[in-house]
C-alpha cells in the first residue's frame, strides 16, 4: 500500500486512480476516508487522481501531537506529498473541510500550485456559514416524506437522520447506494482541525469554486466568500446538486473541472 512520510515522520496514505495529468485530491470531514469520493464522477478517465488521506483520517496514521491535525499544519503534509511525487507544481482538488488545507497551502506555497478546485468549500476559515440561508434551503424540502424526522433530529445520531439535507434529491436508490465515508471518529479531531488560523492573503493561482444550490449542510455562502477572497477565482453554482455535486451531476461536474484544468 502506498504511503509517504510527513516532515514529522508520520506515515500518510494515498492511492492512485486513472490516467492523465496528475490531480491531487483531498477529502473532507475532517477525517473522512478518501474512498467516499470514488472517481469524482468519472474524472479518472482524464486525470491521474492522487487520492490522499489526511493525517488522523482514513488509512493514515494518527499523530501523538494533536495540534498537527489543524488545517494550517496539514498544509505541510501537502508539501511533503508534492516532494514525494517529484512534482514541481500541483493541481489540487479539495472537498468541503479540506478546502481550508488547500487554500492554506496555496497561500503559503504560491509557486507550487498551478490550479485549485474547491468543491462545496466550508469557507475561508471555517466560519462562513450563513445559518439563515441553510434554514431556507432546508425549509424548501418540507413537503418531502423524510423531512419531519430530519428537521427534528437531535442527539448523537442526529447527523445520520439529517443526511437527506445534503442532497438535491434523496431517492430510495441514492439511500441504498449512499456511502457516508469511513470517517475517523476520534472525538478531538474536529476541534483540533479547525483550531488553525488561516494565513491572510489571496490565492494567486486560478481557482474554481463549485457550490451546490441545494446544499442543506453548509449552503452556498461559504463558497461565495471563498470566490470573493481570491482574485482569479471562478464561481460555479450547480443547480441540481447538494454537498456532493460529482454524484448528482457527474457529467457537468467532470466538464467543469476538465475544462478548468485544461
Amino acid at each position: 500500500m502506498p504511503y509517504y512520510v510527513a516532515h514529522d515522520g508520520l506515515r500518510l496514505f494515498y492511492e492512485v486512480a486513472g490516467d492523465g495529468p496528475p490531480l491531487v485530491v483531498l477529502p473532507g470531514g475532517p477525517g473522512m476516508d478518501v474512498r467516499y469520493l470514488g472517481d469524482l464522477g468519472g474524472l479518472s478517465a482524464s486525470r491521474r487522481l492522487i487520492l490522499a488521506d489526511a493525517r488522523a483520517g482514513g488509512r493514515s496514521e494518527v499523530p501523538s501531537d494533536r495540534s498537527t491535525v489543524s488545517f494550517t499544519a496539514q498544509a505541510r503534509d501537502l508539501e511533503a506529498l508534492r516532494e514525494h511525487l517529484g512534482l514541481d507544481r500541483l493541481d489540487v482538488l479539495a472537498h468541503s473541510a479540506a478546502t481550508l488545507t488547500a487554500q492554506e497551502y496555496a497561500v503559503t506555497h504560491p509557486e507550487r500550485v498551478r490550479r485549485l478546485v474547491l468543491v462545496t468549500p466550508i469557507g475561508r476559515a471555517g466560519r462562513d456559514i450563513d445559518p439563515g440561508e441553510v434554514a431556507r434551503i432546508r425549509a424548501a424540502r418540507s413537503a418531502e416524506p423524510w423531512y419531519p424526522q430530519a428537521a427534528g433530529a437531535r442527539g448523537p445520531f442526529a447527523q445520520a437522520f439529517m443526511v437527506p439535507f445534503h442532497w438535491h434529491r434523496w431517492t430510495p436508490e441514492l439511500r441504498s447506494e449512499y456511502v457516508p465515508g469511513h470517517a475517523n471518529r476520534l472525538p478531538w479531531l474536529r476541534d483540533a482541525f479547525y483550531a488553525g488560523d488561516a494565513r491572510p492573503g489571496p490565492v494567486l493561482a486560478p481557482v474554481l469554486v463549485v457550490a451546490g444550490a441545494s446544499d442543506g449542510m453548509i449552503g452556498t455562502a461559504p463558497a461565495r466568500v471563498v470566490a470573493a477572497a481570491h482574485p482569479y477565482a471562478r464561481y460555479e453554482l450547480m443547480t441540481e446538486s447538494g454537498h456532493r455535486p460529482w454524484v448528482e451531476q457527474p457529467e457537468l461536474f467532470r466538464k467543469l473541472v476538465d475544462d478548468f484544468l485544461s
